[in-house]
């Protein structure tokens, strides 16, 4: 029996956003995989993206937000920066195909790094955190690249904030859930501008990611330990980056 593309995707979106929520990331990463591996029209992808994650975003920052994992100065001092570039980003209709090269060895690098520190060390916060000087130009790069290829920019800002001591992961969590939130609202109205199209099914993704976004959120707010959740990091990390290599940098030469 075949299974319906609709029905495919909507229990794909479901499963990305219970494990992204966990770490307070909405999934663009994991929905941009599913797209791509289900041939979703070009068109539709990113506004699709975009959407799910603001949602997804939503849910999550208020289960972190309830629960105390923020911290405002420092979501503050990323996100001046990163929204009007967001906004940028998301304007420009330029092929990130060679810049997923890029994004995608550095996910893995980070996956591999936060796998190491929760293996050796158990407090993962470095003697010599990132100086706040580097906050603004950095907010500006994640939120620019975000909305070129059409993500919230959490996938880059959490590793940064736990391996370098900016925060630890629950807090990193909450600041990254609200920061993937303004960034995605301003890089989907950035790309409005280039002419935005939906997928027919759009409301019944809308409703699988809803559900998973909730209980993902919850289970990363009140069950998952420090450990759990940093290995959960990880494994999304490490799973983007692959998506980002072989999906779109080899499809990319490949003439796919």
């Amino acid at each position: 029996m075949e299974i319906s593309q609709p029905f495919l995707a909507f229990t794909l979106f479901g499963l990305v956003a219970i494990l992204y929520s966990t770490v307070g990331h909405a999934g663009a990463s994991g929905y941009l995989a599913i797209m791509a591996l289900l041939s979703f029209p070009t068109s539709e992808i990113k506004t699709t993206s975009l959407t799910l994650n603001i949602l997804v975003a939503l849910v999550t920052s208020v289960q972190f937000l309830r629960a105390g994992y923020f911290d405002r100065k420092i979501f503050m001092a990323f996100a001046l920066t990163s929204i009007p570039f967001s906004y940028l980003g998301g304007r420009i209709g330029l092929d990130p195909k060679v810049f997923k090269l890029l994004a995608g060895l550095f996910l893995i690098i980070s996956s591999v790094l936060l796998v190491t520190r929760t293996l050796l060390k158990k407090d993962f916060l470095t003697s010599s955190p990132l100086s706040a000087k580097f906050y603004f130009p950095l907010g500006a790069l994640i939120g620019f690249l975000s909305g070129l290829i059409g993500v919230g920019g959490g996938i880059f800002l959490t590793p940064l904030l736990i391996l370098f001591g900016v925060a630890e992961t629950k807090v990193a969590g909450g600041i990254s859930a609200v920061f993937i939130l303004v960034n995605s609202v301003s890089g989907l109205l950035g790309h409005f501008n280039q002419g935005a199209n939906f997928p027919q099914h759009l409301n019944l993704y809308i409703t699988s990611v809803f559900f998973g976004g909730l209980l993902g959120s919850w289970l990363g707010v009140k069950k998952f330990d420090k450990k759990i959740i940093t290995l959960c990091l990880s494994l999304v990390l490490f799973s983007a980056g692959l998506k980002f290599i072989l999906i779109d940098y080899l499809g990319f030469f490949l003439g796919k």
